[in-house]
Formats: C-alpha cells, structure tokens, sequence
C-alpha cells in the first residue's frame, strides 16, 4: 500500500517535471514554436497533478485496525451524521463492539457536518436472517456514537442490542 512518504517523493519528482515543462514553455514562447500553447496546458496539468500528490502526502491513506474486528459493508451512509454496517449473521457481541469501532474511526471525517441538534456521527450495524425461505428480515445489532468535532479524546458510546442476538441462526457445528 501507498505511503504518505511515496506521495511525497511522487510530489517532488512531478514538481521537477512541472518546472522543466514550464521552462519548456517560456522557451517555447521565446522562440515562437508551434507547440506552445500545448505546452501551456501540459503544465497547467502538471501543476494540478503536483498539487494533488502533494495534498495526498501530507494526508494518511490508512485505516484503523482494531483487534477482533471483523469484516463489514457499508451499506447506507448520508454523509453526515448516519451510517449502517452490514455484518455476518454469526458475529459475536465482543466482535460487535470491536468492528463498530473500527467502522466509526473509519468513517470519521473533517468534512461531515453535524446540524444544530445531532453533532454525533451514528454508526448502526445490521444483519440479514432469513426466518423462512424467501422471506429476509434486518436485525439491527448494535450502535456507536461519537463526536464530529474532535477525532482525538472524543467519547465513544457503544451500544450493543443483547435482545436482537437471540434472534439470529445457532452456528451448527
């Protein structure tokens, strides 16, 4: 995986390749050559293209890894205050706990806005049971709660549902 220290160095090698197609360019305005309005764009690309590598190193790609998480899906995200996970229906409630965590550090961004009255970002994990054939229920397991204005030192309320985990199959054996 990509590091933010190789967009750094991507960084520095496209802003030598933006500064030679930018002397290419005053050179070509010098000397009159036909090329020199393409070349214009080429740089006016290169700069846009510096610019978002340099944006890229200075922001970390990676996600939070929190021991006993398990695999999830995003399936509904407003892209401010509210999300909803999809997970296994064999998960347990210590994974439970473990994978909203991970799912709300990863969904936490700088640009979802709360409103007036909800500055939490809300995170529910569901499943899906089929009690008989053809038919297929949700079952909502679980919830997390944290701030949208502070990634650091935030609380994070985990709310498991007890009651909704009697619900789903016995794993057979």
């Amino acid at each position: 995986m990509l590091t933010t220290a190789n967009f750094l160095q991507y960084t520095q090698w496209s802003g030598i390749a933006t500064l030679v197609f930018a002397a290419l360019t005053v050179l070509a305005f010098i000397l009159k050559w036909g090329i020199r309005f393409r070349l214009v764009g080429t740089t006016g690309f290169m700069l846009v293209l510096t610019g978002g590598l340099f944006a890229l190193s200075i922001v970390p790609l990676s996600r939070t890894v929190i021991p006993g998480a398990v695999r999830y899906t995003l399936v509904y995200d407003n892209g401010s205050t509210q999300a909803v996970i999809a997970t296994s229906p064999q998960i347990t409630p210590t994974q439970l706990e473990a994978t909203l965590r991970q799912a709300t550090s990863n969904l936490f961004s700088y640009g979802r806005s709360g409103t007036q009255q909800d500055d939490k970002l809300t995170v529910r994990a569901r499943t899906i049971i089929h009690p008989e054939p053809g038919i297929s229920v949700p079952v909502y397991l679980g919830e997390v709660k944290r701030s949208l204005v502070s990634h650091q030192n935030s609380p994070i309320t985990v709310e498991i549902y007890t009651a909704n985990f009697a619900q789903l199959p016995k794993p057979t054996a």
